[in-house]
């Protein structure tokens, strides 16, 4: 007798893939978390259930949910990356004197404190140290967002707890050659519902960090959709960073990214670079700003340590 707590869709689908090429299915059965599951929901599900990468977009026909017990599968529960040998991958962009991150935020300018011809006249002969100055805004270089960014007496910089930045398992949305061909520069669900984002840094990698340094860099980036972002927060993703200018759109006021993940307490890691040199899944993400009270986002040196053995 079935379990009434328990649901699959039954559903005829066309998977179309942003690279070419489709797949049908018919009369496919999945399992499903309720009796009101609808068919974007079930797309979904469907893309995580098969592990498909690189897809374009779902249609469902005929979709009917019935009381049946589950069967199990990738699109209910998360997986782990065994341990191995190391590699690290720096993911983040140099600072540099008078350098652009975003349109109309100063450039970092760096100084002197202490010189080593200063400090000769201080220290013991052949005993010398410099000691520099720095002056940039908090969002310089590849930063990190706290709650404290968005939401007014949220988790700031010092009170941010570190396991939500450092030694993260981390997966790769691949969406790069998409957007090469000429795909929305909008990144939806449907690029990432076939990753297992559970207690992960998803890190999404669009290959607009090649314009770094350049006026194409502020222009038509990448970005995430609203829905993406809700989907995040519900499989709970741990962090979320991107190698654009940013996570969300600009073309209006609205944020509704970084809205809906820092309200979640979901740092945002945002202008990263090299995530092409990384697998999709077996390695461990860190980017730790420094511990400031009263600052939202900061700087980071975000690397990545790759297990060797877990991607041979």
């Amino acid at each position: 007798m079935s379990d009434p707590a328990q649901f699959r869709a039954v559903f005829d689908a066309v998977v179309s893939f942003s690279n070419g090429g489709d797949l049908t299915a018919r009369g496919f059965r999945l399992d499903v978390p309720g009796p009101d599951t609808g068919e974007a929901e079930v797309a979904a599900l469907l893309v995580a259930h098969l592990g498909l990468l690189m897809v374009g977009e779902v249609r469902i026909d005929g979709l009917e949910i019935v009381a049946e017990p589950h069967k199990g599968g990738r699109a209910l529960g998360p997986t782990t990356a065994p341990g191995g040998a190391r590699r690290i991958v720096d993911l983040a962009h140099d600072i540099a004197e008078g350098m652009e991150t975003y349109p109309g935020i100063p450039a970092p300018v760096l100084g002197t404190h202490l010189s080593f011809d200063d400090a000769a006249a201080v220290y013991a002969p052949g005993t010398e140290f410099t000691i520099g100055m720095i002056t940039l805004s908090t969002n310089t270089g590849t930063y990190l967002d706290t709650p404290a960014h968005r939401y007014r007496g949220a988790a700031d910089l010092a009170s941010s707890p570190l396991d939500r930045m450092v030694d993260l398992e981390g997966v790769v949305v691949r969406v790069a050659d998409a957007l090469a061909h000429g795909g929305s520069p909008e990144i939806g669900v449907l690029a990432l519902a076939g990753l297992e984002v559970a207690g992960r840094a998803v890190l999404v990698e669009t290959g607009h960090a090649r314009h770094w340094g350049t006026e194409a860099y502020a222009s038509d980036h990448p970005h995430l959709s609203a829905d993406a972002a809700d989907w995040l927060v519900a499989q709970g993703a741990a962090l979320v960073g991107i190698d654009s200018l940013n996570i969300d759109g600009t073309a209006t006021g609205e944020r509704p990214v970084h809205s809906r993940l820092l309200a979640a307490g979901i740092p945002v890691v945002e202008h990263l670079t090299g995530l092409d040199q990384l697998p999709p899944t077996g390695f461990r993400f860190s980017a730790a700003p420094p511990k400031v009270v009263g600052l939202g986002t900061f700087t980071v040196r975000a690397f990545a340590v790759i297990d060797e053995q877990a991607v041979a």
